[in-house]
């Protein structure tokens, strides 16, 4: 046991020697415990001769910019030098890419440039036939109006001849007709005592930038009256065809009739004082002012394009742009006018002022093409919107033919485009009269068959108007909107008042003082009843029972996919849709 116990110590002394001596000793000594003896340099050879200890060896490093480089910055160099100047040229001119891993986004952006080339296209046939509404609407007030005004004076003299069989003296588009008679010979007569070449002269001497902002004032001066204008005349409308059994509520009709001369006479001021900037423009040495006048439509594009446009925002922009142009129009047709009475109507006169006529017209044009085109690529709207515009300016011609039509088309146009006829046909008469001088006999022949032409123009028009509408409605699937009104939620109409307008779609139409009256359009109860439902989130917590959420949770998808022809349906040219008024 003694020498067992002898020679473990030994052992344990010897294994501590050990171990404090790769411990304490030399690097040397400490990788050979290890296995496989390494220099201080890092490989498992001899040091070099002439190389003390920390010195690196000659023959593994190379010495750049007084720095020695290892063995993997070597190996770097050596692939480096592959990537010589001609490699990355070869490399620029035969790499390659595939267009179809992004295949979604590029055929997204074709379809734009196809919308951007179609926009053209789709916008004049918008403006083609809005531009003809407007002018069916403008030759009404020359053609029709006066024949309707005289068949209802006829009728008014001659009614003790007949009896009284109703209750109303003459019918409400009769009193209305006569209103705009009337109001078109009084504003005639004020015209008159408004000089033009005074008010000329007045213009040619202001300076150029002056004109700029004089014209630049007219334009929104004529937006904003005209806005308050079709107002005032529907007002006018109403308080004379209400029904007398009402409470009065109203100030009479003989105050909103010399607030509605007044309106048509102050926005026919400044309509002719805009005409009067024209024909400046037009008879300036220069041409400067109708430079400057040509380059604010350009401005238009700035103010509009880099905003965010709903559907209903650009009808309106279309809606204004059409009634823009057709005003346009007139006010050259003015200008020409007047020029041509300035020159004792020399036809070679007419041929100098042609090429400023087509540069105006023409501006108007591309202005309109470039505006609509990047409004619609904007804004990720198709082209295909405006015949859904076109198809609710038709839907407003046909529903004003129908029996139980409730505006007549002329007002309807004013509503939806802006488009007031009333001052600008009194100031077209007004220079009529005062640039043809009619002397004789056969002058008077001339006004006669001038007359029957323009009665025959308006009938053609408004037939080939009246066809191809019905075409744009069916083509639309308007159809049955004309025959099932779209019931909308009235702001102060009680429920009951609701449920009277109900019955009138059944064919009953049941007037508040009790009467009822029969119609003649068919309405089908079950295609009609999802249209009674409102679409707004808050009417339908404010109105809705709680027993028809379901119903109105089932048909959402209904509403949603025909809201928006439905919404251009109710929206007219001064309707706030959005953040701005175009």
């Amino acid at each position: 046991m003694a020498g067992v116990a002898d020679a473990a110590a030994s052992a344990a002394a010897a294994a501590g020697s050990g171990g404090n001596g790769r411990r304490g000793g030399s690097p040397e000594q400490q990788d050979s415990g290890r296995g496989e003896p390494k220099t201080l340099w890092g490989s498992s050879e001899p040091r070099p001769p002439g190389t003390g200890p920390g010195q690196p060896s000659p023959q593994q490093r190379t010495e750049t910019l007084g720095f020695y480089e290892s063995d993997w910055g070597r190996k770097k160099k050596r692939n480096l030098s592959d990537l010589s100047l001609l490699r990355f040229i070869s490399a620029e001119l035969t790499r390659g890419y595939l267009l179809e891993h992004n295949e979604a986004k590029y055929t997204e952006r074709r379809e734009r440039v196809y919308t951007c080339m179609r926009i053209p296209k789709e916008l004049e046939k918008l403006m083609f036939f809005g531009i003809f509404l407007c002018l069916d609407a403008f030759l009404y007030i020359f053609t029709l109006l006066p024949l309707r005004v005289f068949l209802a004076m006829f009728r008014f003299i001659t009614l003790p001849c007949y009896g009284l069989r109703d209750r109303r003296l003459l019918q409400p588009a009769q009193v209305c007709d006569i209103l705009k008679g009337v109001i078109l010979v009084i504003c005639y007569f004020m015209m008159h005592y408004v000089d033009y070449s005074m008010m000329y002269h007045l213009i040619r001497g202001q300076s150029v930038i002056k004109l700029y902002i004089i014209y630049n004032m007219l334009e929104v001066a004529d937006r904003l009256i005209s806005s308050f204008g079709q107002d005032i005349l529907d007002a006018l409308y109403w308080t004379a065809t209400e029904p007398k059994e009402r409470k009065r509520a109203h100030i009479g009709v003989i105050p909103h009739f010399f607030m509605a001369v007044l309106y048509v006479f102050l926005h026919a001021i400044l309509v002719m004082v805009q005409a009067t900037t024209l024909n400046v423009a037009f008879n300036s040495h220069n041409k400067s002012l109708l430079t400057i006048m040509m380059s604010n439509n350009f401005v238009e594009i700035k103010g509009s394009v880099f905003k965010k446009f709903e559907k209903n925002n650009l009808f309106q922009m279309s809606n204004s742009d059409i009634k823009e142009r057709f005003t346009n129009y007139v006010l050259l047709l003015i200008v020409c006018l007047r020029n041509m009475e300035q020159f004792s109507w020399n036809p070679d006169h007419l041929w100098v002022l042609f090429p400023d006529v087509c540069m105006v017209v023409a501006s108007e044009i591309a202005v309109d093409i470039v505006k609509h085109a990047f409004i619609t690529k904007f804004n990720d709207i198709t082209a295909d919107v405006y015949s859904e515009y076109r198809a609710s300016l038709a839907f407003d011609l046909v529903s004003s033919r129908q029996k139980n039509a409730y505006t007549d088309y002329s007002d309807s146009v004013s509503r939806r485009m802006g488009f007031i006829p009333l001052p600008l046909a009194v100031l077209l008469i007004r220079v009529i009269t005062s640039s043809i001088k009619v002397q004789g006999v056969l002058a008077y022949v001339c006004v006669v068959l001038f007359y029957c032409g323009l009665i025959s123009l308006k009938v053609l028009n408004s037939i080939v108007l009246l066809g191809k509408s019905c075409q744009y409605v069916k083509e639309a699937k308007m159809e049955e909107k004309l025959f099932n009104p779209v019931l909308t939620a009235t702001p102060g109409k009680p429920a009951g008042k609701q449920r009277g307008m109900f019955k009138s779609s059944q064919g009953i139409s049941t007037d508040e003082d009790g009467s009822t009256s029969v119609t003649n359009q068919p309405v089908h109860m079950k295609d009609n009843m999802p249209s009674l439902l409102v679409t707004s989130n808050s009417d339908q917590f404010l109105t809705t029972p709680d027993g028809e959420e379901k119903d109105i949770s089932q048909d959402s998808s209904e509403l949603k996919h025909r809201s928006s022809k439905k919404d251009l349906l109710e929206i007219d040219r001064f309707t706030i849709c959005g953040n701005r008024i175009d």
